[in-house]
Parts: C-alpha cells; structure tokens; sequence
C-alpha cells in the first residue's frame, strides 16, 4: 500500500506540488485568524442570579431571597448539578452549574422560564431577579483606568455609566462592564434634627416634598412613583397632554421648592449638597483615587480580537473625551499573548533554518534538505488544519 502511494505520487508529482501548495497556503492564511487564549474554557456550565435588596441585611436576604428561590424556584432546573449561594448585605448570589456537557444557552433558556415566575416564589422586598451575562473562564481580558484632572470623580462616574460603558459593550464579544469606584451622582437633603423641631416641620414632609420634586420617585406612596402625563387640555381639534418640565438638576435649585403645608422652602431646613453613595470599596490607579473599567468576555471569543475591538472604540472616543486619560496598560492579558505568539516565531523561524541546516550537511544535498522541510510544513500545517 505504501509503495502504491509512492509510486501514485510520483506519477503525478505536479499534481501532487499543487495540493501542497495550496494546503500550505491555506493553512497560513488561517493561522493569524485562530483564537487564542490564555487558558481554554474549563470551566463547567453555569449561570449566575443576582437578586438586589437594599436595605436589608445578610440574614434577611439569605431567609427572604436566597433560601425561597433555592429551595422551591431552582431546585428542579433540567440538567442541574449543584447550587451554591451567596448573601451578603443587600445582595443574593445564585450560581446553578450544569452536568458537564449541557448546552449553555439551552440551560440560560430553563432558567429563565423559572424566574419568570419569581415573583409568586419570593416576597415583595427586592428587586426581580436578574440572570448575569455568560463569562468566559478567564472572563477579565481588560481593565482600563480613567483619570481626569478637570473632571470630578462624579463627574467622570456620569460619563462611564451614560456614554462610554454603553460603547464599550457595543464591541462583540464584550460581555459585562464593572465600573469600580462609581460614584452614582445624588442630590442629597441632609437633615438636622433639631433644625426641624425649631421649624416645626416633620421628616415625613421632607421626605415627601423631595420625592414629588423629582422626575420618579421609588417610594411607592408619593405621586411621584406614577410617572406619566399631568392630566390634558381639551381643545376643539385636538387633546394636548400636559408635561411637566422640572428645572430641578442643582442643590440650589432643589433648595427652593417649598416644603408642603408650610411656609419654608427645602433650602431653609435643610442642607442639600450634591454627592454620591456611601463606598463599600473604591479604585486606586497610580495611588490615587480613580476608576477602573473591569471589562469581560462572552465564552468561546477570540481575546485578540476582542481585545482590539476595546482598543478601537476608545481610540474613537478619546477625541469627545480629551479631559479624560484611558490606561488601557493597567491589565491586558493580549500582551501576554502577542509575545508568545512573537517568541513562539521567532523559536520557529530558527529552528527551521537549523533543522534545513542539518539536513543538508546530513545528506549532502539542497533537494533533499527542501523536500524534507517541506515534509515537516506540510505535516505541521495539515495538523493543525
């Protein structure tokens, strides 16, 4: 058989140099292509459920979230493994892994049929459940820092929340945006005690007149928890619905809306500053307080690419953002793998020169060293094809 092959490729050796060739290019056309990581995905299927519940304790999120929606919301999901959770203060982690194998998405799809029915399963104290994006293994390939020496850390906070995370997740492959050291802008009323006895105002009326104040409000018994219309005017042709337009977006301007069923404004009773939430951590980029874009990936994305894509969108947005510096630098695994991939040639380009080199002086001829190269080609690449 094998000298039937030989004899077949010796009559039809240009055909034969044909294929070879064309093999080989091919093979180096893909290559460049190929995802590459650091690590391959290892770990099993699984998916992540965060529930929010301000306000209340780990205790209370464990005996009111946590253990209802274990016990009689996930329990029986298709395909389940094992459930491991987490409670801490105002917060219920989820993570159901799936038998080896499982479909991911086909497991994302049987869970979500489940929390569709959350809310008969838990107790009105929380935000609805929310199944987290998929994460690769080694789901952080990139974090950016973003300092600024014009802009306030609320300030900078308001952009990447509004403007740059939404871009950044624009890019395929992205999965998630962590913004570490966000600082949520609020306009706070901070209220003295003893001042709202010397005015005789309640802190049921503060409370209530800054809620209403507001576009939304989350308090359930203000009206300002039912956005919408304030009523319309009838015309002879048309109803034209009334909107109100509040020009409220400063403390001074808040501090001048007048405390219902009295005659003081916010202003006199209060302090109202403009500030954020309180911290549970924060970001340090070069020892000073900063923030940090902890971006992940999707399972199975190329981190080259991907990583480039990132690359690319900030390159756009620098030119609206020039008060902002990015340090894409402070962790970027693709560099690992752009000098491996670089030392990786190089080791190959010089063991090929060595290995012609040692066939020729090993046969004494050209031909044979460049038919043995090419051998050695053409195993690699058809391998790796």
């Amino acid at each position: 058989m094998l000298r039937g092959i030989i004899r077949s490729s010796l009559s039809f050796r240009f055909l034969v140099i044909v294929i070879v060739g064309v093999i080989i290019a091919v093979g180096f056309t893909q290559l460049p292509s190929m995802p590459i990581d650091v690590l391959p995905e290892f770990s099993p299927p699984f998916v992540e459920i965060q529930t929010e519940a301000l306000g209340l304790s780990a205790e209370e999120v464990e005996q009111m979230i946590t253990v209802p929606m274990e016990q009689d919301l996930l329990a029986g999901v298709a395909w389940l493994d094992v459930i491991r959770s987490e409670s801490v203060q105002g917060l219920s982690s989820i993570l159901i892994y799936f038998e080896p194998g499982t479909d991911l998405y086909k497991a994302r799809q049987m869970v979500s049929e489940r929390l569709a029915q959350a809310a008969v399963g838990i107790p009105h104290v929380s935000k609805p459940p929310a199944m987290i994006q998929p994460m690769s293994s080694v789901s952080r390939f990139m974090i950016v820092g973003m300092s600024s020496k014009q802009l306030s850390l609320i300030e900078m906070s308001v952009l990447a929340r509004w403007t740059i995370a939404p871009r950044l997740l624009g890019v395929p492959g992205v999965a998630n945006i962590a913004i570490w050291g966000n600082r949520d802008r609020q306009l706070q009323v901070l209220v003295d005690p003893q001042r709202l006895k010397d005015s005789g105002v309640t802190l049921e009326q503060i409370v209530e007149t800054t809620g209403n104040a507001l576009w939304v409000s989350s308090l359930s018994f203000l009206e300002a928890s039912s956005p919408g219309t304030g009523g319309f005017i009838e015309t002879p042709n048309q109803r034209l619905g009334i909107w109100h337009v509040l020009p409220i977006s400063s403390p001074e301007e808040l501090a001048q809306v007048p405390v219902i069923r009295t005659a003081f404004t916010l202003g006199q009773v209060t302090t109202i500053v403009e500030d954020h939430q309180p911290l549970i951590g924060d970001a340090l980029v070069n020892e000073s307080a900063n923030l940090m874009l902890v971006i992940e990936k999707l399972p199975g994305t190329n981190t080259l690419e991907v990583t480039k894509g990132v690359e690319h969108a900030l390159a756009a947005l620098q030119p609206g953002f020039t008060e902002i510096n990015f340090d894409a630098t402070l962790f970027r695994p693709a560099t690992f793998i752009e000098t491996a991939i670089a030392n990786l040639g190089k080791a190959l380009v010089l063991g090929a020169l060595l290995a012609i080199l040692a066939l020729g002086v090993l046969f004494y001829g050209w031909r044979t060293a460049l038919i043995s190269s090419v051998g050695i080609v053409l195993s690699l690449v058809s391998a790796r094809l």
